[in-house]
């Protein structure tokens, strides 16, 4: 007899826990949502909450638990992460998946046993318990027997089929049993876990349990409706009951908007390492001769750790319902949701109870309404030649409208789908839904040459501020027989500045947008200027005196700042004329350094030859004469070198002096 199920001789049947079913559902955008779920709980009874296992970390960081009745909550349990193997090997038997009841009870030796064998009842002492084996006719027959030493102190046998009912007498014992099939039982379902929640008192307990998992992300979709008194918005929120649990007439909310939420391991035990520390051997003790004591001071207590509150969920009643729009064809189905701003959230309340069994979804209408919308067209480069047939939305619901695709109709025509993101109240967006192949709009560009616009100087460093004008033409032509309206992107750019127009209709992080009115049949063209300014640096010191000329004729300069940088501009030219002079100088000591060593040669080839001496005689004065040349020539190059130290020093400090 398989142990396992020859154990269910030995306990009693508990009664089953209480199920609170889910009353409440409220659906976010970032992946989870919040159950709440009530019930009655009866004197004596344990409210059990079933889930996931990878729910359980969500649960424990958000589960919350309200006895209405004004009772108190005495414990909450649940179920342990630790494998089958291990929450099994504290107890004090084991029972193997094929092991027999005899094997068991084995394991129990001197433990009292209750015993009923028909009409008779056994209490006694387990001595052992075995299987025997015996041949009849070629068949070998298993038989479980148990011994026990009763209480007249007998040892008697019993064979175990024969029993009715098994149970121990310490009741320690019993109960140690039935948490062991109870540990079986969870682990059949090991996608599942349970928590159990205990209440404390006489009287039923109205008891209310909210806790956050995670859940399908909430869906919108809008039908925007154009007709001829007007445009009608209708939003449709989708949602996904993904829970296993079927959602009977629940109130059902869908929030938009998307608080911070995060995953902590708060399920799997958590252990931490601690250090090995050990005791010294035992030594013998040295005699020690100690200081006196200087001060002393006890250490400082260290501060309690600050405890922290979770701020319960507050729920206020819904603003008053929007009408439908009765004058455009809209849906049959009537929006039955509310909505109210919930701080940075919009939460919309589905009035009436909702209905969504396990693993369906379902389409809620939650909006029907008039709105301010208009037909127009917008036009950017990147759509290519033509514009989008558009529409320009302002949220006049007083809610806000999640984001989502809407569906456009227009003359009870299909006419385009568009992306929109979250509209506040208030707030107004454009939305593309098509392509208008009825206009035609080409670009050009144009651009004016750089005008220094001013001149500064600083510390020796000239800085120009230019300005080039650059004209973009936008040429449009419509085809059809009606006026269009027409927005115009135009990108922002780094370093440009709007000239014409001076201000766009509306501005967006990256464009202007400029509303251009175009007649039926006929076509237009719309300029945008822009200016780019610009800063150019330069140093006076690698400028030459024409280069500053053309500085100092520029009209861009104020009379002071010219007349201050005509100074510089002098002394420039007073530099290059020394240093033209100096050069000069040292040319001409080149040549004569040349020239005398070419005499030197001459003479000193010529001293041995009969009859030169008159020769030689010129040559040395020709020598005398140029080294009379050179020394005057040394001289002019030191006064020249003095000079020019002297008028760079004198440019340098006219250059720190001056400022524009």
């Amino acid at each position: 007899m398989p142990g396992r199920s020859v154990l269910l001789l030995m306990v009693a049947g508990s009664a089953l826990a209480a199920d609170l079913p889910i009353r409440e559902v409220t659906l976010y955008k970032h992946g989870v949502g919040y159950f709440e779920r009530a019930g009655e709980l009866k004197p004596g009874d344990t409210a059990r909450l079933d889930f996931k296992a990878a729910d359980m970390n969500d649960v424990l960081k958000s589960l919350t638990i309200t006895d209405r009745s004004g009772g108190k909550i005495s414990g909450v349990r649940y179920d342990a992460s630790d494998p089958l193997e291990k929450r099994l090997e504290d107890f004090p038997f084991q029972v193997g998946g094929e092991s027999s009841l005899a094997s068991f009870l084995d394991q129990m030796k001197g433990s009292r046993l209750e015993m009923k064998l028909g009409a008779e009842s056994v209490t006694g002492a387990i001595v052992t318990a075995r299987v025997i084996k015996s041949n009849d006719k070629d068949k070998t027959a298993e038989r479980e027997t148990v011994v026990l030493l009763t209480d007249s102190g007998e040892m008697r046998s019993f064979d175990l089929a024969a029993a009715s009912a098994l149970r121990f007498s310490d009741p320690k014992l019993q109960g140690l049993l039935k948490d062991y099939l109870a540990v079986l039982s969870q682990a059949r379902s090991k996608d599942r876990r349970s928590i159990y929640v205990d209440a404390v008192g006489s009287g039923a307990k109205q008891l209310v349990a909210g806790y956050m998992t995670p859940a399908a992300v909430w869906k919108s979709s809008y039908r925007l409706i154009f007709g001829e008194q007007g445009a009608a918005l209708e939003g449709w929120a989708i949602v996904d009951n993904t829970s296993g649990e079927d959602w009977n007439n629940v109130r059902l909310s869908v929030v938009s908007g998307k608080p911070i939420s995060f995953i902590t391991q708060l399920y799997e035990p958590r252990y931490v390492q601690r250090p090995a520390a050990e005791l010294a051997e035992n030594r013998a003790v040295a005699p020690r001769v100690f200081e006196g004591a200087i001060s002393s001071a006890a250490p400082a207590a260290p501060a309690p750790l600050a405890a922290r509150a979770m701020a319960p969920k507050m729920r206020e009643e819904a603003l008053a319902r929007n009408s439908a729009a009765d004058a455009i064809q809209i849906s049959s189905v009537a929006s039955t949701a509310e909505g109210r701003e919930a701080g940075e959230l919009f939460e919309y309340n589905f009035s009436g109870p909702v209905t969504v069994k396990k693993g369906e979804s379902a389409l809620l209408p939650f909006l029907q309404q008039n709105i301010s919308a208009r037909k127009l067209l917008i036009y950017s480069e990147n759509f290519g030649l033509h514009p989008m047939n558009a529409a320009e939305i302002a949220n006049s619901t007083g809610q806000t409208l999640d984001g989502g695709p809407i569906t456009v109709y227009d003359a009870n025509t299909y006419a385009g789908e568009a992306l929109v993101e979250t509209l506040k109240a208030g707030d107004k967006r454009l939305i593309s839904y098509g392509v208008d192949l009825g206009t035609r709009v080409t670009t050009a560009w144009d651009s004016s040459h750089d005008v220094v616009r001013e001149i500064h100087f600083r510390r020796g460093v000239l800085t120009a501020r230019s300005a080039v004008e650059e004209i973009k033409t936008y040429s449009m032509n419509n085809v059809e027989a009606r006026p269009k309206t027409i927005i115009i992107e135009h990108p922002q750019r780094p370093g440009y500045k709007l000239l014409d127009p001076q201000k766009p209709a509306e501005k967006t992080s990256n464009a202007y947008r400029f509303e251009v009115k175009l007649g039926p049949s006929s076509t237009g063209t719309f300029r945008v200027s822009e200016e780019r300014v610009y800063d150019q640096s330069i140093a006076v010191t690698s400028l030459t005196p024409e280069a500053m000329l053309a500085w100092v004729q520029n009209k861009a300069l104020s009379d002071t700042g010219r007349r201050q940088l005509e100074q510089i501009a002098q002394k420039k030219r007073d530099i290059a004329g020394n240093d033209v002079a100096l050069r000069r100088t040292e040319i001409e000591l080149n040549d004569l350094s040349q020239d005398q060593e070419r005499i030197r040669r001459n003479i000193g080839s010529l001293n041995g030859v009969a009859g030169q001496q008159d020769l030689v005689q010129k040559y040395s004065h020709l020598l005398s004469t140029a080294e009379t040349r050179l020394a005057g020539l040394r001289d002019a190059q030191s006064e020249l070198r003095r000079k020019k130290t002297a008028l760079e020093s004198e440019l340098n400090a006219l250059m720190e002096k001056i400022e524009f």
